[in-house]
Parts: C-alpha cells; sequence; structure tokens
C-alpha cells in the first residue's frame, strides 16, 4: 500500500532538537566545558557534558558542574552563550531531516519540536535551517518545564487536541523517552545523539533508530 494512503498510528509526532534533527551534540559538549573552566569549576568529562544536554540550561549547567556554587550560575549560563553563539553558523541539520519531515508532512502528521532549548535559541535555529513553516507547534524548556517533566507534550497535546495514544516523541537522550514516558505518549530513540542507546530498553521506544535514513524508513513504516 501506499505509504501516503495508509492510516497512521500517530497523529502528531514529536521531535527533539539538539542531537535529534540538528548536529549540535559536539559543541553543546564543548560550550558547557569551556563555560564551567571559564567561572572556575571542575571541568565535566564528555560523557557527563553530553548526559545533562536536553534538560533546561541551567538545570544542566547545575547537573554538569556541582562544584559551582549557585551564586555562579547567572555567569555560568552567559559563559556558555558565550561558547555556542560562537559556533552557531556552524551547525546544521543531520542529513536527511528534511527529506524525512516532508515524508511526515505529506501523510499529514502534525510536527513539533519539543527541546530543552530557550525560546530565543529554537526560533535562531529554526530561522537558520529556513524551517519556518515545516513545524506545527513547539515548546521549549524555559516556557514549560525542563525535561524529563511532561509538561512539553501535554501542551502540545491539548494545543492540537491529540490523546497521549496519538502522539510519537523522537529524541536522543533518556530525557525524552523519560518525559514521554510520564506523558502517556509512545517514543522512538536514535543513537547517533548526545546519550548511548544502552539505557533506552528500560524506558521502551517501539525502535531504537542508528541513522536518520533508519529513523525515515520506520517512520513511514510505522508511524
Amino acid at each position: 500500500m501506499n505509504p501516503v494512503h495508509r492510516s497512521r498510528r500517530f497523529d502528531l509526532v514529536a521531535f527533539d532538537w539538539d542531537g535529534t534533527l540538528f548536529d549540535s551534540t559536539a559543541i553543546i559538549v564543548r560550550s558547557i566545558q569551556e563555560a564551567v573552566r571559564d567561572v572556575g569549576g571542575t571541568v565535566p568529562s564528555h560523557q557527563d557534558a553530553a548526559y545533562v544536554i536536553g534538560m533546561a540550561l541551567t538545570q544542566a549547567l547545575a547537573h554538569a558542574a556541582p562544584d559551582v556554587p549557585p551564586e555562579k550560575y547567572p555567569e555560568l549560563n552567559l559563559r556558555y552563550r558565550y561558547h555556542y553563539a560562537r559556533h552557531q553558523d556552524d551547525l546544521s541539520l543531520f542529513d536527511g531531516v528534511l527529506p524525512l519531515l516532508a515524508g511526515l508532512r505529506e501523510r499529514g502528521h502534525l510536527l513539533a519540536v519539543a527541546t530543552g532549548k530557550s525560546r530565543r535559541g529554537l526560533d535562531e535555529a529554526l530561522h537558520s535551517v529556513s524551517l519556518r513553516g515545516v513545524f506545527d507547534g513547539s515548546r521549549t524548556a524555559d516556557e514549560t518545564a525542563g525535561k524529563p517533566h511532561p509538561l512539553m507534550l501535554q501542551e502540545l497535546m491539548a494545543e492540537f487536541d491529540v490523546p497521549p495514544e496519538r502522539v510519537l516523541m523522537v529524541g536522543d537522550t533518556t530525557h525524552d523517552l523519560q518525559m514521554a514516558l510520564n506523558a502517556g505518549c509512545a517514543s522512538v530513540g536514535v543513537s547517533y545523539g548526545a546519550h548511548e542507546p544502552d539505557a533506552f530498553a528500560a524506558l521502551g521506544p517501539l525502535h531504537v533508530a542508528h541513522s536518520v535514513a533508519d529513523l525515515h524508513g520506520w517512520l513511514m513504516r510505522e508511524a
């Protein structure tokens, strides 16, 4: 059967941004490490810095730099933003993301972003990669709650009047998959982002995609 005409399992597909659609994991890790070094904290390992990707920024930095006192969090935030901004123009979508999104739209899925980025950061990213109009909705951590709290998905479900069983969350971290679980939604993990996929199984994703092509194929067949 032509997949365009096949019945949909999910009406709304929500994507994480960094490490899922946007190839930014390495730069985020480096920016966290440099920011912590700038304020005199113990520089986290690559693994520890990658673990916090997807959380709200202040929560993420606090977790990555436990020896930095709270009074230094504003400075830590500023230093992270400084280092990230230096490389923001180097970032791009993963190869194959645009055809994937186009295929889902052709099948009539609603598309959304649920991200730990700030609203300003997401809007800048959407503008920089010419994605205006591709997504039907989006939620960011600074306007809702950081992952794995389910508020982002709950607000998107309310906005589009879609029940949890008709929502699929796609993400590269355990925070994404736990958020989906907390919201009563299904999930798919991707192994090419911030987190190693070993911990995904306990959170019950329907699939773990090892490339954008793998993700595209699964979504066309199963979503």
